[in-house]
């Protein structure tokens, strides 16, 4: 079962098209990455406080319809892979329970000294294997 984070499309998000501006799913995806987190018992700022964030390197999204102004949707996330120094996020985003959107994003552990990357902190790794589970 994935996480489910819901979103009302305000006016500013639309373009000249009268459909969502494909920057924003990105800021979607980034605000539900983070709800997810802490749906999972690992908040951002529990993260960070470990002296870790995580840098996005990669994203993959395909669209299959067009969010309007004023739609209720909803972004779906889950854990998809778990690596040594990175995790990948799957989303789906759906209006009216019909997908418009589907990603998968890839997150690299860094260092907040900006040293680089480091393993996924083994809280984090256990909070993501557990939500692949469900």
């Amino acid at each position: 079962m994935a996480f489910v984070f819901p979103v009302v499309v305000p006016y500013f998000q639309v373009d000249q098209q009268g459909v969502v501006f494909n920057m924003w799913y990105l800021a979607w995806f980034d605000e539900a990455m983070s709800a997810f987190l802490a749906s999972i018992g690992y908040p951002y700022q529990s993260m960070i406080a470990t002296g870790v964030d995580v840098q996005l390197v990669h994203t993959e999204l395909d669209w299959r319809g067009a969010a309007r102004w004023g739609d209720d949707l909803v972004v779906e996330v889950s854990a998809d892979a778990i690596g040594t120094t990175s995790f990948t996020l799957a989303f789906g985003v759906r209006v009216r329970d019909e997908p418009i959107a589907s990603a998968k994003t890839v997150y690299v552990a860094i260092r907040t000294d900006g040293s680089g990357k480091c393993p996924v902190p083994p809280a984090l790794r256990a909070a993501l294997e557990s939500s692949m589970r469900e």
